[in-house]
């Protein structure tokens, strides 16, 4: 696979991009935010290692927000 540079991508690609970007960050910032302020006990797991979790995009917040939480 090449790398291109952004001025070489179609406006498609960059409109493709773009949306799932913005889905990939909404979806780790509900997350985030989320278990900041969810108690522990309402958590399925430890909190640490959700957070941890959360960095492997996009499985850890899809998987927190659709299982994990009581």
């Amino acid at each position: 696979m090449s790398s291109k540079k952004w001025s070489e991508l179609t406006s498609a690609q960059k409109a493709l991009l773009l949306t799932v970007a913005s889905i990939e960050l909404s979806l780790t910032a509900t997350a985030a935010a989320d278990l900041a302020f969810r108690p522990a006990a309402e958590v399925h797991g430890r909190k640490g290692l959700w957070a941890l979790a959360l960095l492997v995009q996009p499985v850890g917040p899809i998987a927190y927000l659709w299982k994990h939480r009581r």
